[in-house]
């Protein structure tokens, strides 16, 4: 059976894996390893985020599916993230399994639940940039032009879904599950010394292309459109773009700091930065939170949309009439108080 050389010091050993699985590098003097975080603590977090993320998100894909003929080019791509963030669900029991003890579930289940964590993040910041350029479009240029050719709406999903699964090609090829000697199985890219720079390299453009490029797309665009709203001074227009700048900013808030965290990472394993043992535990606690905090975010949209989308509530009590679940004076008095902003088309007809 031919040998598999495994570089211990190539890759950021630590982002996917408990603490206790980090190695130094054999060319520094041993460093102690603390453990970030009381394992069950993040079980139960995982456990919490993964029943949200199902019950939420399954909800916003019945809300925006009920309202099929009512549906906005905002519609398709949130449908599109409620879609991502489900998808992402299914990893999260695997994770929270892996934080326990080790990865038992094989190569194969490594390599599918890694794909789906990436390819969720990257669909999402996306569909956040779509939805972006989007409300840009109709609120600064005043056009519908990507509202009235839904098709293309489509297609510029399909291209988020090929874009994303494309920049997670080298989660697929570089995945592996090993043990670490002394230590437990773990489930982290297995590079030898030939692909080091190379996967580094292509880890800090990942970063750059697939999060802090749309970042700035989304900068750009938020920026033009609270100039706007400002300026007409249209309460109605203000509340249009409430939730969606809700979700920009949570996403920002979830992800942001994973991300700048792990471009540190990769500046200190191509010695652009000093490496340090005080660097490397911080840099160790950093990703390990950052990364359960990134989690979360799946399942924070539809709290966002039920407690400020108005007419995502009102969708919803709909449905609830239509089953004879609650009745229609109730609808009918809480459809009152939205119409007035209903009247508004310069925002998503469901959320």
């Amino acid at each position: 059976m031919a040998s598999i050389h495994i570089n211990f010091d190539s890759y950021d050993f630590y982002e996917f894996t408990d603490a206790n699985t980090y190695v130094p590098s054999p060319d520094t003097a041993p460093c102690p390893v603390s453990l970030p975080a009381n394992k069950y603590v993040v079980l139960v977090i995982y456990s919490t985020v993964f029943l949200l993320n199902i019950v939420g998100n399954s909800l916003v894909i019945l809300v925006v599916c009920y309202n099929k003929l009512k549906r906005s080019s905002t519609d398709i791509y949130l449908l599109n993230l409620a879609i991502a963030d489900l998808l992402f669900s299914i990893t999260l029991p695997f994770w929270a399994a892996y934080r326990v003890n080790e990865w038992v579930f094989g190569i194969t289940m490594c390599k599918i639940v890694s794909i789906l964590q990436e390819v969720n993040f990257y669909s999402g910041i996306f569909l956040l940039a779509a939805i972006s350029i989007d409300r840009y479009l109709a609120i600064v240029h005043a056009t519908e032009f990507f509202t009235k050719k839904k098709h293309w709406v489509k297609f510029i999903t399909i291209g988020i879904w090929t874009i994303s699964f494309g920049l997670s090609i080298p989660t697929i090829w570089f995945r592996d599950v090993f043990v670490i000697p002394n230590r437990a199985a773990v489930c982290h890219e297995n590079l030898g010394e030939d692909t080091e720079q190379l996967m580094i390299n292509i880890r800090i453009g990942r970063h750059l292309m697939g999060f802090f490029l749309p970042l700035l797309v989304m900068l750009f665009c938020y920026g033009f459109i609270i100039k706007t709203l400002f300026q007409a001074k249209n309460s109605q227009k203000h509340r249009a773009m409430k939730v969606i700048l809700a979700v920009f900013f949570v996403f920002l808030i979830c992800w942001l700091p994973h991300n700048i965290t792990s471009i540190v990472d990769s500046l200190m394993r191509t010695k652009h930065i000093n490496e340090t043992c005080s660097l490397r535990n911080h840099l160790e606690t950093a990703l390990y939170t950052t990364e359960v905090v990134g989690f979360t975010h799946s399942c924070l949209n539809p709290i966002l949309y039920a407690f400020i989308g108005h007419k995502f509530r009102h969708n919803f009590l709909t449905i609830l009439a239509n089953r004879g679940m609650i009745s229609k004076e109730r609808l009918s008095s809480y459809g009152r108080s939205l119409s007035v902003m209903s009247s508004s088309a310069h925002t998503s007809t469901t959320i």
